[in-house]
């Protein structure tokens, strides 16, 4: 397979993370150059600032641009060279998170995050994102016990509700990239969606 960006996203217990590393496996094993980061972080700065942003209250507009900050170096530094060597780049989280959580949880303006958006990374979007969809009852339900929640696990059912909506409209207006993963079905059902939708195009 060529270069590609491909992103994982959905709201906090959805399982993005649990897949994202077969997703890996599966493209090697296909003979292609794969690179895995994350968001926030990605690089030592980005990730200084992941430490922040998930343990330190502050505004939704000082959320977004410390965000927004860190995917600047990210991109700079890690994701735009990768794709320029010919590598796939697997990322946990891109900017549809931001419009999700700063956007549609927080409230931030959407011409904010917009403006944002092509300041940062003009011109680069994912070829291909997963959305792992789940109800925000059920994903509150497996967040418990799984770890010390940080400020956003933290919060309450009607705001992942908001960022679960926010994804859908993101994935309504970009259904070219966005690949809908029924989150809630059994762990082998979900691997059997994103199979077919990486073997769709070719991969």
């Amino acid at each position: 397979m060529n270069a590609s960006f491909i992103t994982f996203e959905g709201i906090d217990g959805a399982g993005k993370s649990t897949h994202l590393p077969d997703v890996a496996h599966r493209l090697r094993a296909g003979g292609a150059e794969v690179l895995v980061t994350r968001e926030p972080g990605g690089t030592p700065l980005a990730e200084q600032l992941r430490s922040l942003l998930l343990g330190t209250v502050m505004d939704p507009l000082t959320e977004a641009l410390l965000v927004f900050a860190g995917r600047r170096d990210h991109v700079q530094q890690v994701i735009a060279p990768a794709l320029a060597q010919g590598r796939t780049v697997l990322c946990d989280r891109f900017t549809d998170a931001s419009v999700a959580y700063q956007g549609g949880g927080r409230g931030l303006s959407l011409d904010v995050l917009n403006a944002l958006e092509n300041w940062v990374h003009p011109g680069l979007q994912p070829d291909l994102t997963f959305w792992f969809d789940l109800p925000a009852e059920v994903a509150a339900q497996r967040r418990l016990g799984a770890r010390a929640p940080d400020r956003f696990e933290q919060l309450d059912t009607e705001f992942f509700s908001r960022v679960r909506a926010a994804y859908a409209q993101r994935a309504h207006d970009a259904p070219q990239r966005f690949v809908r993963i029924d989150a809630s079905a059994p762990v082998t059902d979900v691997r059997r969606q994103i199979q077919q939708a990486l073997e769709a195009r070719g991969w």
